[in-house]
This record gives structure tokens, sequence and C-alpha cells, in this order.
């Protein structure tokens, strides 16, 4: 049993995580040990979720990983905890586009049997909120919406139109905020600023919505609704257990003995971190550990060497359009990162990992793995992608498929090299990334617990 509660809003932009954050925080800090989660590929919120509570922030996308892996997932990362809170994703019941309600934060709550507290922006309405959350709430009479909580409340008297239109709803009000400038987190193209760009401000900030929230909402009805959600019959997701690939894609992995693990001494996994590659699940790093390898995580804007002994790179996402000049200036280690590449060792790269191997980012310097050049776009390229691995690579054989994300506002000329990564079939059908040697890089992020047999082949080729 998991107490657990659902953070969800009408549409974006509501203060999803600004409550669902100091929601945490707020528990955090009177003694409960709490689990952080969030619906969807986000990488940023999490990073704050983890701030708020000292733990993983840890993410639940039903399209990377399936909707029989969520429950298992979940109770993964919830284990001995007091309390989850799980963040939602775009509107309630937004998920994947022509998907129906895959991927949506409904889909999640009912995955879980969570209850759902709706945050609602009330800054433009009074009476009307009535009827926005009547709507919500007996749109699907499997989502159970315990309580809502209202957001940007100007005054004492907006409030009172607010609760006496409520009143007649059946649904309860559990927290009324005012606003409160201390506790926005700034944003820029692809979302909000990560935490570890501005740790001190981060925590700052952090510490304000846990004040927001402890002075507008209703704690002990909150706890009382969290402790009201039903067991979960499902088993926890064990990294390791069951690995193997799957021909029809992501799924429930099937439970067998765990893997092997490699002889000693473990193969050194590098995996890339600081400001400007921020963007990793923590699946990953505990999928690497039980196929066997020692995971070390190295700063590419400070250290000037690969870890000692590294025998495969993983380098994820982040920012390093942010950083380019910081990263072209390291050049001891752009030169570590090409010669191990070109000794044929794993690198799997993905996304911000695919523009630092580029031979340039905007005229800039970069690795030169691979014979490519990147650029700030205007365009923004963002959705979910179900791909199919064109090429053997040390993450795949050709044929598997993979579910996926891009999230970026870059593009890399050329846009796939003479061995592809991936063949993309929405929204529209091409190839992209490449393999090159022991180099897997791409745009599309993918959630490898959703995709069992990755870590563990990545790792055999390290051995």
């Amino acid at each position: 049993m998991v107490a657990r509660l659902v953070i969800a809003a009408p549409s974006s932009g509501a203060g999803k995580t600004t409550v669902a954050t100091g929601l945490m925080a707020a528990f955090a800090g009177r003694g409960l040990a709490v689990s952080p989660h969030k619906v969807g590929p986000d990488y940023i919120d999490p990073g704050y979720h983890a701030l708020a509570t000292g733990r993983p922030g840890r993410n639940l996308d039903a399209y990377m990983c399936g909707t029989g892996l969520i429950a298992p997932l979940f109770l993964h990362g919830a284990r001995g905890c007091d309390l989850a809170v799980v963040e939602g994703v775009m509107g309630l019941y937004d998920g994947a586009a022509d998907q129906g309600e895959l991927a949506s934060t409904a889909q999640v709550a009912k995955l879980l049997k969570a209850p759902v507290v709706l945050v609602v922006d009330a800054s433009s309405q009074s009476r009307s909120v009535a009827a926005l959350v009547h709507g919500f709430a007996s749109w699907d009479p499997e989502v159970r919406i315990g309580g809502v909580i209202l957001n940007k409340v100007a005054t004492d008297r907006h409030e009172h139109l607010l609760r006496e239109a409520l009143g007649e709803s059946g649904v309860p009000v559990l927290g009324v905020l005012r606003r409160a400038p201390a506790v926005s987190t700034p944003s820029r193209h692809l979302g909000l600023v990560p935490v570890a760009e501005r740790q001190a401000a981060a925590v700052a900030a952090v510490a304000a919505q846990a004040e927001q929230v402890l002075a507008g909402c209703d704690m002990e009805a909150l706890l009382a609704l969290a402790r009201s959600a039903p067991s979960l019959d499902a088993e926890l997701w064990v990294p390791g257990v069951g690995e193997r690939l799957h021909a029809g894609g992501p799924g429930v992995p099937t439970r067998s003995a765990p893997a092997e693990r490699m002889p000693t001494p473990r193969p050194v996994v590098a995996v890339a971190g600081g400001a400007a590659f921020t963007f990793s699940y923590a699946e990953h790093t505990e999928l690497l550990q039980a196929a066997g390898a020692e995971v070390v995580t190295f700063d590419p804007l400070r250290d000037e060497a690969l870890p000692e002994g590294t025998s495969g790179l993983v380098i994820g996402g982040g920012f390093p359009e942010m950083y380019g000049e910081q990263l072209s200036a390291n050049e001891p280690l752009r030169k570590a990162v090409a010669e191990l590449a070109a000794a044929g060792a794993p690198v799997a790269a993905e996304c911000a990992g695919l523009l630092y191997l580029a031979r340039s980012l905007d005229g800039t310097p970069m690795c030169g793995v691979l014979d490519a050049d990147a650029r700030m776009s205007e365009r923004l390229t963002l959705g979910y992608r179900d791909a199919v691995a064109v090429s053997d690579s040390v993450l795949a054989p050709a044929g598997t498929r993979m579910r996926g994300h891009e999230f970026h506002r870059t593009v890399i000329e050329p846009g796939a090299g003479p061995l592809a990564a991936w063949g993309l079939r929405q929204p529209e059908r091409r190839v992209e990334g490449f393999v090159q040697g022991g180099v897997h890089a791409s745009y599309v992020h993918t959630h490898w617990a959703g995709s069992p047999g990755v870590a563990a082949r990545f790792v055999e080729h390290c051995a």
C-alpha cells in the first residue's frame, strides 16, 4: 500500500509543477518519505522534484514504457516511502497525439488507482470554475477527482466567490493559493531552466513553493485523500530482471532470473552530467548497474579526461547550445571522446549527446566524431516517435521496434549517416541518426525500462 496523489490540471500553465513540487517539499519537511513522479517524458520537472524530496525524480510514461509497466515502475520508485506525489502532464485528458487517452495523466491515474487533485488557474473566472471542475470530474467516471486547488486567486472576495460556486459541485476545495512571484521558475526555449543551472535559486524557489502550499492548502485533507487510494495489484519493477528484447515493442518483460554479472573488473560506463547534460532517467543507471557495469558520472564542462578505465560512454540530453563555448574550450575532453569512439568503444548519445559528437554546433568545434554539423533552429521538434532500428548497433539489432520522444530546437546536417539509427513512422516517414562503429547517436530519447535488453546489450559490448 502506497499513499498517493496525482496532481493534474485542465491545461498547461495552471501551476501543476508549482503545486506538486510544493506539496512534495512540504510533506518531506514534515518528516514523510516522499516519492516524486512525473507523467510523460519530461526531464526537467523531476529535477525540481528531487530537490524537494531528496529522492530521484522518476517518470511514468505509458507510451515509451507501455501501460503494463506504469504500476511496477511506480512501486519501484515508491518503495519504502510514506507518500507518492505524481505530477501530471499537459491537461488531465491530453495524451499522445491521435492515440486516445494513451500517455495522458488520466490514464496513469487510472493505472495507479490514484485520486486526482485538480489545479485550476482561477485568475480570470469566478462562478464558471464550478462548470469547469464539474466537466472534468464527470468526463471519465473511472478518474476520481478528489479535490481542487485554486491557484492565482486575487483577493479574499475572489476566494469567497470561487468557494461558493464550488460548493455546489461536490468536489471539495483542498487549497487556495495567491499569486506569488517568489515561487516562479524561469523558462526558455525547451521549458523550465534545469536545477543544475540555478542550484541556489532553485533551492529558494522550492522552499517558497513549500511555504505557499503550507499556508494555502489543507495538508491533513490531502494526506487523508492520498491514503484513501487502494492497494495496487502489481509487482514492483526490478532492474535487470527479465531483460530481453521484445519483437512487438514496449511492454512488460518476462520475469526470469537476474542477468548474470559480468566478470570483475566491471566495465566502466561513463555518463555525462553537469549543467550541459541534465536529461537522464534514473532507471538507465540502475539498468546499467544491474547488467554489470560500474557507472561513473563526469562533467564535460569541467573534467578534462574521461573517468579512469572508461570502456563505454552515455551522453544524454540537455542544453549544449547554452554552453557551446565552454564545451568547445575543453579540448582535452573532446579529444578523449573522439579517441574512445575511434577505438570502437560503445557510445550511446541522445539529442544533446548527438550535438556534442558532431563536428560543430553553431560554428563552434565539438568532438568531431560525426561528419555532421548542428545549429540552432526557430522550429521546435516535439512529439512521440515510433521507431525501428535501421542498423545493428550497440543498443539493438536491426529491426528492433522502440518508442521514443523528440524535443529540440536544433537541426543537424546531414540528418542521418550512411548507416542510420532509426526509421521513424510519424509525423512523417524518415530515417535519422548515426550508427558508426560503436557509436549510436540520435535525436530520439528512449526509456530503457520500456525496451528490455538495451542496457544489457550495451554493457556486453563494453565488456
